[in-house]
C-alpha cells in the first residue's frame, strides 16, 4: 500500500468496513496492508484490559453502561457487532501477530501500569520487538504513568486543538509522535514538531483529497477508517 514515507494506520482496525475495535476489524486492516493498526483500551471491574473506543458501551454495542463498572464476562455478552465480542488486547495482538505495528491509546485510567506489563510480556514470549508499538493518549498524565514505566517504548501525545507553545509540550514528555485532529493541523504545527525532533501523525482521514492536502503539510502518518482509499 505504501507508496510514499507516510505511514497508513487503520483507525480502530479498519473500521469504515468492519465493526469498530473487533478482531473483525483488525484481520481486515491487515488483509489491506496497513502498517500499523491503532485501538483503544480500558480496564474493566474484573482487571482485563479491554478494547473499546467509549468509556460506555452503548454506542458501539448493544449494551448499556460504563465498561468500567462491568465485568468481563458481562462486556463478553454484548455484541459489537455482527456477531463479534469485545476482544481483550491479548487477542487483538495475537490476531495482529506482529504483521503490522499497533499503537494503543490509553483510554481509561489506570491503563498505564497493565498495558506495560502486557507489552513486557509479549517482548519476552512471543517476539515482539520495541519498534512494535507506539502507546499513545490525550490523558497526558497516563502517558506520562506509561513512559515512567516503560521509557524504551515510543509514545504519542494525542490532541484535538493547536496549543499556543505547538509541540513544545510532546517534546517534554519525551513524546515521538504527536497526533493531532485533521481540522486543526497547520503547516506550522508541523514544521515545528519536526524541528523538536517529533514525528506528525493525522486523524482521521478518509477522503483522498483530504489526504494530498494532509500529505503536503509533510506529515509523517495518517490514521483512516479506510487505509485503503489513502
Amino acid at each position: 500500500m505504501k507508496k510514499d514515507n507516510i505511514i497508513r494506520i487503520g483507525h480502530r482496525g479498519a473500521c469504515g468496513y468492519e465493526p469498530e475495535n473487533t478482531l473483525r476489524s483488525f484481520r481486515k486492516a491487515i488483509e489491506l496492508g496497513v502498517e500499523m493498526t491503532e485501538f483503544d483500551v480500558y480496564v474493566c471491574a474484573t482487571g482485563e484490559l479491554v478494547v473499546i473506543h467509549d468509556d460506555k458501551v452503548d454506542r458501539t454495542t448493544n449494551g448499556t453502561g460504563y465498561v468500567f463498572k462491568k465485568t468481563f464476562s458481562e462486556l463478553r455478552q454484548l455484541d459489537a457487532g455482527q456477531g463479534e465480542k469485545i476482544p481483550t488486547l491479548e487477542e487483538v495482538l495475537d490476531v495482529i501477530n506482529r504483521k503490522a505495528k499497533v499503537n494503543i491509546e490509553l483510554k481509561g485510567v489506570g491503563t498505564a501500569k497493565p498495558v506495560a506489563e502486557t507489552i513486557i510480556r509479549y517482548q519476552k514470549e512471543k517476539g515482539w520487538l520495541i519498534d512494535d508499538f507506539l502507546v499513545s493518549s490525550f490523558n497526558h498524565h497516563e502517558l506520562k504513568a506509561f513512559h515512567d514505566l516503560l521509557p524504551e517504548i515510543p509514545i504519542g501525545a494525542l490532541i484535538t486543538g493547536i496549543p499556543l507553545n505547538y509541540a513544545e509540550f510532546a517534546e517534554k514528555l519525551g513524546a515521538q509522535f504527536v497526533n493531532v485532529s485533521m481540522e486543526f493541523v497547520t503547516r506550522e504545527f508541523v514544521d515545528d514538531a519536526h524541528q523538536r525532533g517529533l514525528k506528525i501523525a493525522v486523524f482521521t482521514v478518509n477522503e483522498p483529497d483530504d489526504f494530498e492536502l494532509i500529505k503536503a503539510m509533510g506529515v509523517d502518518g495518517v490514521f483512516s477508517n479506510f487505509p485503503d482509499r489513502i
